[in-house]
């Protein structure tokens, strides 16, 4: 599944967009400063808009995002589909960093599946990396009653994860990859660019597509 895809050089977004995609969309947290969501639901360049952000909730088990609450509000207000995603701290305790997800982030109908932010594994060995993700991903699911989404890069999917996290959809970064994410599994999200432009934003964000 590495076939040729096409990309399309866009001024305004700033990056070439992979244009065999119909659904594009954005992630962000508190580097994004304060976002004007108008402006973000209102960007429409050659029939290409902005169908969906994730949003930084939480890390480990004390810190919120400091512009997660109203990111998730506005997005909402502004009919932006949005998500939520937790950092995961491998150094800490799993069922307390699920738990606190939990108690931060209520999804409605409409909303996107909960994400894991798995890309750090500190000192743990494979296995025991393995087992805390688990265990995160497996009270996640109890509680929203939907699958939760992996989001890492390929390399670190293959080292750390593989074949065992295969059930659960797969949001991969790899950037500048002039054909789709070298990943032997099928992916759901591909964080391809991390230097778009977008209205109503005064940074550099990173921009995806849904593979659907």
């Amino acid at each position: 599944n590495s076939q040729k895809v096409k990309f399309v050089h866009y001024e305004a977004f700033g990056i070439d967009m992979p244009v065999a995609f119909s659904i594009h969309g954005i992630d962000v947290s508190r580097y994004q400063k304060k976002i004007a969501w108008q402006g973000v639901k209102e960007m429409n360049v050659a029939n290409i808009q902005l169908n969906f952000a994730f949003i930084k909730a939480t890390e480990g088990v004390t810190l919120t995002d400091k512009q997660f609450k109203y990111n998730w509000r506005q997005s909402k207000k502004h009919e932006v589909p949005r998500g939520a995603y937790h950092f995961f701290v491998p150094s800490q305790d799993p069922v307390k960093q699920a738990e606190y997800f939990i108690s931060r982030v209520k999804l409605e109908t409409g909303d996107l599946p909960p994400v894991l932010d798995a890309e750090v594994a500190g000192i743990l060995p494979v296995n025991v990396f393995r087992a805390r993700i688990q265990a995160w991903l497996d009270i996640v699911e109890a509680h929203y009653k939907v699958k939760p989404v992996i989001y890492t890069n390929a390399a670190f999917y293959e080292k750390y994860m593989g074949p065992e996290f295969n059930e659960y959809p797969l949001w991969v970064a790899h950037y500048y990859e002039r054909k789709s994410p070298r990943i032997n599994r099928p992916w759901t999200f591909w964080q391809h660019n991390d230097k778009g432009n977008v209205n109503g934003i005064d940074a550099k964000v990173d921009f995806n597509v849904f593979n659907g």
